[in-house]
């Protein structure tokens, strides 16, 4: 009856433990080159190693975790050069998976999506950079999960997991950036909502993604001069 019992609670253990590392690192609390000691957290969640274990090695297929045999497994370290390179990458499957997804949105997407750009807004004047950023992939999400092309969905999910550990920090430097975005936002709505071309909505779409990009290199010269 032990073993019986340990079969049915496995998986349940495994998505525990995912989902207790996911948290900390979306919140900020295990942050990039943070050391996952496998011991530690399955202590915390009164769970053997295994289910730790598998949540480890689920997080460093999406990117989110880095395993090397003398280091042990650590929250992804990004790189300046890597994280330019996710953002130009993310820009034109972003881009793409949007052109896409617009003809399939509906009134309550587009109603949706403008309701959660109306909170971004309302986070400005009392900015907090964890709360826009998760508002800001919940607004991107509902012009992009309607991708018909599975493909380029799975990459644009890729490339949204792999920026996570940074996209705080993005803000934080440059809150600037944020009054923008949600002015984009709104321009981007206006376009699917007008049935403008398919090409200017991906080129909004992509124009969106590379400005931040282009807003935090713009910070980091400035930084760098002082």
């Amino acid at each position: 009856m032990v073993d019986s019992a340990v079969k049915t609670t496995a998986p349940s253990k495994s998505q525990l433990a995912y989902d207790f590392i996911r948290a900390r690192i979306d919140d900020g609390r295990y942050v990039s080159g943070f050391r996952l000691v496998l011991g530690q957290i399955a202590g915390e969640l009164d769970i053997s190693v295994v289910p730790v274990r598998e949540a480890i090695r689920r997080l460093e297929a999406e990117g989110l975790v880095t395993f090397e045999k003398n280091v042990g497994a650590q929250v992804a370290l990004l790189q300046e050069a890597e994280y330019t390179y996710t953002m130009e990458t993310l820009a034109l499957v972003e881009g793409a998976a949007t052109q896409l997804s617009a003809p399939l949105l509906n009134g309550d997407h587009l109603h949706r999506a403008r309701m959660i750009n109306r909170e971004m807004i309302a986070c400005l004047d009392d900015f907090i950079p964890h709360r826009f950023t998760q508002l800001n992939q919940e607004f991107h999400a509902v012009l992009f999960e309607e991708c018909p092309n599975p493909h380029i969905l799975d990459l644009v999910h890729r490339g949204w997991n792999r920026l996570t550990v940074l996209r705080d920090s993005t803000f934080s430097f440059v809150p600037g950036r944020a009054r923008e975005s949600v002015d984009e936002h709104e321009h981007i709505l206006q376009l699917i909502e007008s049935g403008a071309d398919a090409l200017e909505i991906e080129l909004a779409a992509r124009r969106h993604r590379l400005a931040t990009l282009d807003s935090l290199r713009a910070y980091q010269d400035e930084h760098k001069q002082h």
